[in-house]
């Protein structure tokens, strides 16, 4: 069974967003709670949710990781 940053993949070019909770991003990159958090504070993208907790945009965080790897590269 594809996990759901699988489906996001496969519902983008039908132009749905699904949206990931902070535990399907931390499955995806394999990272801590307190890791996310951190990548919040730093400016990560949070979509706007009317239900409790926070919603990622996959393809959002990945543009923003690809930002930071590039200032961090030039540094």
């Amino acid at each position: 069974m594809p996990t759901l940053a699988e489906r996001a993949e496969t519902l983008r070019t039908t132009g749905l967003t699904p949206l990931l909770t902070t535990a399907q991003l931390m499955a995806r990159y394999g990272v801590s709670n307190w890791t996310v958090n951190e990548w919040v504070k730093a400016g990560c993208p949070v979509e706007p949710t009317a239900f409790r907790g926070r919603r990622f945009d996959l393809e959002a965080v990945r543009t923003w990781m690809a930002e930071r790897a590039q200032l961090a590269a030039t540094a």
